[in-house]
């Protein structure tokens, strides 16, 4: 059973990890708390990192990460954005008002 994702940001893997959950594709998470062994293991060795329990979802899997990054990508290229509700600044990352909770028009 090979690796499906790993990124350096614990952040991001989990996102991507409830994306999957979302879809009902079984994975699990490792090594999300290795990063405090920083220093006594390599850095690549520490990156939390995602696994498929079932090599046929791979596919599918795959597609819900381009998905998601592609998001990422649109998002941060739109640039910074006021909420149409609360009239809050947000960052170009941000899907939905750090203030209210309103989804980015």
């Amino acid at each position: 059973m090979p690796v499906f994702y790993y990124d350096a940001q614990v952040f991001k893997v989990f996102q991507v990890k409830q994306l999957l959950d979302d879809a009902d594709i079984p994975c699990m998470v490792k090594n999300d708390f290795a990063q405090g062994a920083v220093g006594e293991i390599a850095p690549l060795d520490s990156a939390p990192e995602i696994w498929l329990l079932d090599e046929h979802w791979r596919v599918k899997a795959q597609q819900i990460v381009d998905d998601f990054m592609q998001d990422i990508e649109s998002s941060l290229e739109r640039g910074d954005w006021i909420c149409g509700k609360c009239q809050t600044d947000n960052e170009a990352s941000f899907g939905i008002c750090w203030s209210c909770q309103s989804e980015r028009a």
